[in-house]
């Protein structure tokens, strides 16, 4: 075995880890460094950002509209993956190494990468005996991220809980466990759950017993991206200015909101483009910003419905935190107070890239990334390739 790998696998003792996150809305590569055993987080290291630039964004949707073109039938569009794949290298080394020259940066002795999703379907079950296991692609040049960066690398966290017949996602419930178990006993006690607004929603929460459960709970971001970008006015909308301007329409709400999706019972995962901007076309701008915003906030509302025990608190990270109207849409449609990450001590902007820190760590150590509960996977089981 590798010496590099060995020590880190072979020592309990908690190591510098450096995580990597390529998101679906496709603005960045976040990156960060956290202090953990695998089953704690002692301490948090700098964090990184490497904006896409417009050429590189356009390289990765190519990807993304091509993989969603194949669905797994015939030759994969090889072309379009290997461009992306130059894009993700780039980027990611450049990350790393802003990440290394940070101030008093510590070494990290790990990295986990989790590349960039350009299909994911989850598991169709008919019954018992019935129906197929799903399907998730996160694409990276991972032998070559591991030379640029020196240190053992883990990557593919996702297809081995999809082979069990898991959902594949989400997996960041591992870490948003650690993060609860850290808070003070006040908060920690009051049932707390973690909420991610990243291009897909998902929800943490804890069980009386102290399990995790987690599921994707409707779009995010995703959505309301795609429909500003479709009419030239931005990447997003930046500080919910166009949905503040528009009216709801409660119509095409109330229709949305009767899609079977909502009705399924947790486990469950959503690929990016289960559900498009395409939900309010007609509509203004404006309009159909508000209505796809007010959207957000009531599948959260109703995948909070669907805990068996009514949370006290949601605690808000990724980027749709920074989005004003979503998270007063959130505020007025959930059970209780939904608050930013900061709120309680988190980096809102770093914690997926902080989850595969995390989830690296336990990938070499052998430990659960993820459970019945949180993807449907049979039992608990590890997940990520190592290369040593």
């Amino acid at each position: 075995m590798d010496n590099a790998i060995s020590g880190v696998i072979s020592e309990r003792e908690p190591i510098w880890a450096a995580g990597f996150m390529s998101g679906t809305s496709l603005d960045a590569v976040d990156a960060a460094m956290v202090l953990t055993d695998g089953h704690r987080v002692l301490d948090w290291g700098p964090v990184a950002e490497r904006k896409y630039t417009g050429e590189e964004r356009a390289v990765l949707q190519a990807a993304v509209d091509a993989a969603r073109a194949w669905q797994w039938e015939g030759d994969a569009p090889e072309g379009a993956f290997s461009a992306a794949r130059a894009v993700l290298t780039r980027t990611h080394t450049d990350a790393f190494a802003a990440l290394c020259a940070a101030p008093g940066a510590p070494v990290p002795l790990l990295a986990g990468v989790h590349g960039q999703t350009v299909l994911h379907r989850r598991p169709q079950f008919d019954g018992p005996g019935g129906g197929a296991v799903g399907a998730t692609l996160q694409i990276i040049d991972a032998v070559v991220l591991r030379t640029a960066f020196g240190v053992p690398l883990v990557y593919d966290f996702r297809s081995a809980d999809v082979a069990a017949g898991g959902e594949g996602a989400p997996l960041a419930p591992a870490y948003h466990g650690a993060l609860l178990e850290g808070l003070g006993l006040e908060e920690r006690g009051c049932g707390a759950v973690v909420l991610n607004l990243g291009g897909v929603a998902n929800i943490t929460a804890r069980t009386a017993e102290g399990g995790l459960v987690a599921f994707d709970t409707g779009p995010a971001n995703g959505p309301i991206d795609e429909w500003v970008l479709g009419h030239g006015h931005g990447t997003h909308d930046a500080g919910g200015r166009l949905a503040a301007a528009g009216t709801v329409h409660h119509d095409r709400l109330e229709a949305l909101l009767g899609h079977a999706w909502f009705d399924q019972p947790p486990p469950k995962s959503l690929d990016r483009y289960d559900f498009g901007a395409g939900m309010v076309s007609g509509l203004s701008l404006e309009d159909g910003a508000a209505t796809l915003t007010a959207f957000t906030a009531r599948a959260v509302a109703a995948g909070l419905a669907q805990l068996s025990d009514r949370p006290s608190k949601v605690v808000a990270c990724g980027g749709g935190r920074h989005n004003p109207v979503l998270m007063a849409e959130l505020n007025a449609v959930c059970p209780c107070p939904v608050v930013a990450a900061e709120a309680v001590g988190w980096r809102g902007d770093s914690i997926e890239a902080e989850a595969f820190a995390f989830l690296a760590v336990r990938s070499v150590r052998g430990l659960p990334i993820s459970w019945p509960t949180t993807t449907g996977v049979p039992g608990a089981m590890s997940g990520g390739r190592v290369l040593a």
